[in-house]
């Protein structure tokens, strides 16, 4: 048996017929169009974004491949063709009506020409790169263009997505319906949930379509109806309800939210969202967000007039202003702006922008200019505190000036210079205005085993401050300091065998030599100043404190180390930084008192154990007593995004006064089939107490899943004096029920990031 190819869209040629008859100019799309109609039948469900199981995954069958080089043209495939003159052609045996996007097969198919119609029947399949579509026949007229199926089942290969359709008919004048629908996640045969409606119609450019008596089922059992709704047909933003949030727990209680969006303009729209908690009351929130040819941004509020559980009577309230926009080539402007009503809001109700560990908010506003030569900027830093905290120093404003120009053939020259306001609004707290230049000559020598910097800065900074009378600040300080700096690197590289396996060693051996002239600065506030902590990174910094109120005499010699191994897939298995600092003389900076000729001994490892194992630590080891200054372990066993198990431990000597102590474990595996476990416990050991436990379990099918979350920690609340407390926990107990495919989202590994301490993933070398 022969295979006949037919060319429908240039000619409709039947066999060695001559090309008298012309389709309807719609016969080229049907095609499309009936991809178009099954797929509608999904949009009235949004699109499953959860990881499915592979035990939920049905093999497909019948990949379709795009034929790319048919252009517009569909072809008939078939084992006999049997034709009477020049009216009728009849294919029957494997029956293939090919285009560039989709397949249809059957095993007989009739071409009418007086008619005008194909027709097709026999175990009908329908096949693209999206959905699959079983029929018990096909009608097609060529003149109106009218697609009409009958028994339809389709499933999506994408994701676990099925449904049927009794009848699909496509017209030209009519739209699109479709009638006796469903749709269900659930494999075949254990359909806990599904969606049925009795009629689903678009009709010719609307945006709207239209759902008739849709009924969802659990099980066997109706538990909602809805006898008329609307939803968009095109990827337009359309007004409308959103899915809504329902969640518990033990501050607000049942708390559901309801989105509904506001679609005002094509580069402008809103989301309004009142929701609704059994404890509190009813909190509005609002998302404004706009879009033009050089601006973008966001503005976000929320309102809670009347708390039922907050001490006191005012409202409650939080607002956030985020944008960004270009003035023209150069020039950019930005503004992040956020405030609250009261200390607690954000650990009574919650927030998506802020956790409730959080003791400051921003309030900046920007002026930027780029160039390749220079840049500027031009900021107010401000902030809202949150608590009890000291009363920091804002810069309003602070202008930064960058200027950078080569000399002669190796030579760089860079010019850095700021001017600032600093005022913390406490009358009885020196307010100064501060102004420094920075002009720096540098010698870069790089290629591709080393570098070789050499440079000399002079650091010039004028001050002019208001101070109390008891002040022992002075009103204008001039302050001058020399700085010099020579830095250098090397990259070697062997072949070696490292546990039995080759790899690539590097070892990379950096030194920085510095010294700053000292000046004696106790007559100059601390504004924007800080002591850093040095990392491995850190050491070569060159600096003690953030900011430019306090910089530090220097005459000493940084040397560091690193080695990585590499396999020869070029992933890292193992990475080893140590350095340290060698002090030459003793620092006249009051606030760099040193008791050692050298820094602390800071050391970092990243080890990829094995293909499940891997380790991340950090510890600084003080060179005056030999203790653990600071330290970060990690050990991480994954063998499957939803089997792991973390164990770490974080360790501060003093800061601030306090010693850090804790010990963390965390773990999600599978109990049984579709039963997860996950559990997080944090142990303050120098307290001898637990800060946080953490437990939940999720059952989970290929269509439906429950998460009962159970958790106990540290509440975080303020008292009336701004002090954070603790000693006071909160517990609660949160349940939540996710149908796939209808809007859920969040899986077992999910319920890790939630809580003060969620999971944070180990440091991968490079994968």
């Amino acid at each position: 048996m022969g295979t006949l190819l037919v060319n429908l869209v240039e000619t409709l040629k039947i066999a060695q017929l001559s090309g008298q008859f012309q389709p309807h100019k719609n016969t080229k799309h049907f095609l499309m169009n009936l991809r178009r109609a099954i797929t509608l039948s999904f949009w009235l469900f949004p699109c499953v974004t959860m990881a499915q199981q592979p035990i939920c995954l049905a093999p497909v069958e019948n990949v379709f491949e795009p034929m790319t080089d048919m252009g517009d043209n569909i072809m008939v495939k078939a084992q006999k063709a049997e034709i009477q003159q020049d009216t009728q052609a009849s294919f029957s045996g494997n029956v293939e009506i090919n285009s560039s996007s989709a397949r249809i097969k059957a095993q007989q198919a009739k071409i009418d020409k007086d008619a005008g119609q194909l027709t097709a029947s026999g175990k009908i399949g329908y096949l693209d790169q999206q959905i699959r579509v079983d029929s018990e026949d096909i009608l097609l007229d060529f003149k109106s263009g009218e697609l009409n199926m009958q028994e339809t089942q389709y499933r999506m290969l994408n994701f676990n997505g099925r449904g049927q359709a009794g009848n699909i008919n496509i017209n030209g004048d009519n739209g699109i319906s479709l009638n006796d629908l469903s749709f269900t996640t659930c494999p075949k045969g254990a359909e806990d949930w599904r969606i049925e409606a009795s009629s689903l119609t678009i009709e010719p450019g609307d945006m709207w379509g239209t759902v008739r008596h849709t009924r969802f089922y659990l099980g066997d059992v109706p538990v909602m109806y809805l006898p008329y709704f609307k939803f968009p047909v095109t990827d337009q933003r359309q007004t409308g309800l959103l899915f809504p949030e329902v969640s518990t727990s033990d501050r607000v209680g049942v708390s559901y939210a309801q989105p509904f969006y506001w679609n005002l303009a094509p580069n402008y729209d809103a989301t309004i969202t009142p929701r609704l908690m059994t404890d509190r009351g009813v909190q509005l929130q609002t998302e404004f967000r706009y879009l033009t040819e050089a601006h973008r941004g966001q503005v976000d509020l929320e309102y809670l007039d009347a708390d039922s559980r907050y001490e006191f009577d005012d409202a409650r309230y939080f607002y956030r202003l985020q944008h960004l926009g270009e003035l023209d080539e150069n020039w950019q402007v930005s503004a992040d702006y956020n405030g609250l009503s009261d200390d607690n809001y954000i650990v009574d109700l919650g927030s998506d922008y802020y956790s409730r560990a959080d003791t400051h908010l921003y309030q900046n506003v920007g002026l930027n200019y780029f160039s390749n030569q220079l840049n500027f900027s031009a900021e107010i830093r401000d902030f809202e505190i949150i608590g009890n905290h000291p009363n920091s120093y804002r810069a309003i404003p602070e202008l930064r000036l960058q200027y950078r120009q080569p000399l002669l053939s190796h030579f760089k020259f860079s010019f850095n210079s700021e001017l600032a306001y600093f005022d913390n609004g406490d009358i009885n707290s020196p307010t100064a205005t501060r102004f420094h230049v920075a002009p720096t000559l540098s010698l870069p020598l790089a290629n591709a085993w080393g570098e070789l910097v050499a440079e000399t800065s002079l650091l010039q900074t004028f001050y002019w401050q208001d101070v109390p009378e008891a002040s022992l600040l002075s009103e204008t300080v001039s302050r001058t300091i020399g700085q010099g700096r020579l830095y250098g690197a090397i990259n070697l590289e062997r072949q070696t065998r490292f546990f039995g396996e080759e790899m690539t060693q590097t070892l990379e051996p950096k030194f920085q030599y510095l010294y700053t002239t000292y000046e004696n600065q106790d007559d100059i506030g601390l504004y924007d100043t800080n002591r850093l902590l040095n990392d491995y990174i850190g050491l070569f910094r060159g600096q003690e404190f953030t900011g430019l109120d306090r910089i530090s005499d220097s005459n000493h010699l940084t040397l560091g180390v690193a080695t990585r191994f590499v396999d020869q897939s070029n992933r890292e298995q193992l990475r080893l930084s140590v350095g340290q600092i060698f002090y030459f003389s003793d620092s006249e900076l009051t606030e760099n008192e040193r008791n050692s000729d050298r820094s602390a001994l800071a050391a970092e490892v990243d080890w990829r154990l094995s293909s499940k194992w891997f380790l991340h630590s950090e510890v600084q080891l003080s060179s005056s007593n030999q203790k653990v200054d600071r330290s970060n372990l990690s050990l991480d066993y994954q063998i499957g995004p939803n089997r792991l198990v973390q164990i770490n431990h974080r360790y501060v000597r003093d800061i601030s006064g306090e010693q850090i102590d804790q010990f963390g474990l965390t773990a999600s595996w599978p109990i049984a089939d579709r039963w997860q476990w996950v559990g997080r416990w944090y142990e303050d050991v120098k307290g001898n107490r637990s800060i946080e436990t953490f437990t939940g379990i999720q059952y989970e099918s290929c269509c439906w899943a429950i998460q009962l979350v159970a958790q106990r920690n540290l509440s975080n609340r303020f008292d009336a004096l701004g002090e954070r407390s603790e000693n006071e926990f909160e517990s609660g107990i949160a349940l939540q029920f996710v149908l796939k495919g209808l809007g859920g989202s969040r899986n077992a590994r999910s319920i890790l990031n939630q809580g003060l301490f969620g999971y944070r993933q180990p440091y991968f070398l490079n994968n």
